[in-house]
């Protein structure tokens, strides 16, 4: 159903106004003013002719801790030596005033027949290039042609893509803002930072997995390092002495950077960049020894013999690199981890248009060309919808916050 409201001033021509009588436009005026607690008096002058007062009192709301006010008629308008006597006019433009204060107040309902009537903000939380914009890409492209409505990319780095994460949870729910969220943004961040601005668990309307990638463990071509074995014992041997890059604080290659140091009794001395592709360059720079990012950003690379990857944290091996072992398989059994990456809007979204929206991801999700698009890049694209997904994120969030924790990685 759609909702028009049509502002009374232009129903209000000067055709029309001739021929309402005073009475009408008493009570018409008086309707509707008194939600807004306005006095509308008629009286009579010595001929005979009706004239109105106007005065209005602003009452406490009862979780309000405003003081119970009365205002008398305000002087520029009802100075008793110049505008006793209120002409049809004035109470025309009086009424066509206070009914678009009224109309102007109301909510306006979203319609889900009109949805989308403009383009589609999809913000990425972190820059261009890197394993979260590479997912939303494709996405942003194929929802643009089902909704048949620009979407446009807002990538928005920082704070382990905290800053755009609270930007759309304090965005209007109206189905123009959506956020790319990570596992990071999604269920690290909330134990790994002390004073978080958006709570994951309420802040968003979660419309629906997208994808999932392992992390790769890679290092320069020209690195000493062959095997993940050979890493370890330089580990051991020089505490802290190995440098290891992410794309940034709460990110899935920081925690699992973390998570592995744990496992494996060593430390690196983590280095945090706004972003993948500046890490990348480092590390193609041999300014940092080691990188924990997902496969699909390091993979170009790792087929250009730029880099070597040295392990994956997935389950199983990577389609696209099937030479390469896992961690578990390099010794450390029961080591998994994995990016995500999901699709949200601001809390309340209203259901119509949740149920669009979710449909349409999943329907994305699902087709052949968007599955191509990510597996040759080492994505595997997952549908979970939102129903399944409560518990999902639920079960994440208490997953990463005990991996924080047993890390020890806090930040203010």
């Amino acid at each position: 159903m759609n909702f028009s409201l049509t502002p009374l001033a232009s129903l209000l021509n000067a055709n029309q106004t001739q021929r309402l009588s005073k009475k009408f436009i008493f009570h018409a005026l008086a309707n509707i003013s008194a939600p807004l607690a306005m006095r509308i008096v008629p009286r009579s002058n010595m001929q005979g002719e009706s004239s109105y007062s106007i005065s209005a009192c602003i009452h406490r709301n009862a979780s309000s801790q405003d003081t119970k006010m009365n205002s008398t008629p305000t002087p520029s308008l009802l100075n008793t030596k110049r505008t006793q006597r209120f002409s049809n006019k004035f109470i025309l433009q009086a009424l066509a005033g206070v009914s678009a204060l009224v109309f102007g107040a109301l909510p306006m309902v979203a319609s889900a027949d009109a949805y989308p009537e403009r383009p589609i903000r999809l913000v990425v939380p972190f820059p261009a290039g890197g394993p979260t914009d590479i997912v939303a890409r494709p996405l942003a492209h194929d929802l643009s042609v089902l909704l048949k409505q620009t979407v446009v990319i807002e990538n928005k780095g920082g704070a382990g893509g905290a800053i755009a994460a609270d930007s759309v949870a304090k965005s209007p729910a109206d189905g123009y803002t959506l956020l790319v969220g990570t596992v990071g943004t999604q269920a690290i961040n909330a134990a790994l930072y002390k004073k978080l601005p958006y709570d994951p668990a309420v802040d968003f309307t979660p419309l629906g997995l997208v994808a999932a990638a392992p992390v790769a463990i890679v290092v320069n071509a020209k690195s000493p390092y062959q095997t993940l074995g050979e890493l370890i014992a330089a580990a051991k041997k020089k505490p802290s002495g190995i440098t290891f890059g992410s794309a940034g604080n709460g990110t899935p290659g920081h925690l699992t950077g973390e998570m592995f140091s744990t496992t494996a009794g060593i430390k690196f001395a983590h280095v945090p960049y706004r972003g993948s592709a500046p890490a990348i360059i480092d590390l193609l720079g041999q300014q940092i020894d080691v990188m924990f990012d997902p496969v699909q950003s390091v993979l170009p690379h790792i087929q250009s013999g730029k880099l070597r990857v040295l392990a994956i944290s997935g389950a199983q091996r990577s389609a696209v690199l099937p030479q390469v072992p896992t961690v578990a398989e390099s010794g450390y059994k029961q080591f998994e981890a994995e990016a995500w990456w999901a699709i949200y809007a601001p809390a309340n979204l209203p259901p119509a248009i949740a149920s669009q929206l979710s449909k349409n991801i999943a329907d994305i999700v699902g087709s052949i060309g968007f599955r191509e698009r990510l597996t040759n890049l080492g994505v595997t694209p997952v549908s979970i919808l939102p129903g399944p997904y409560a518990k999902f994120g639920r079960s994440e969030l208490e997953k990463w916050g005990k991996a924080v924790h047993d890390s020890g990685a806090q930040i203010d």
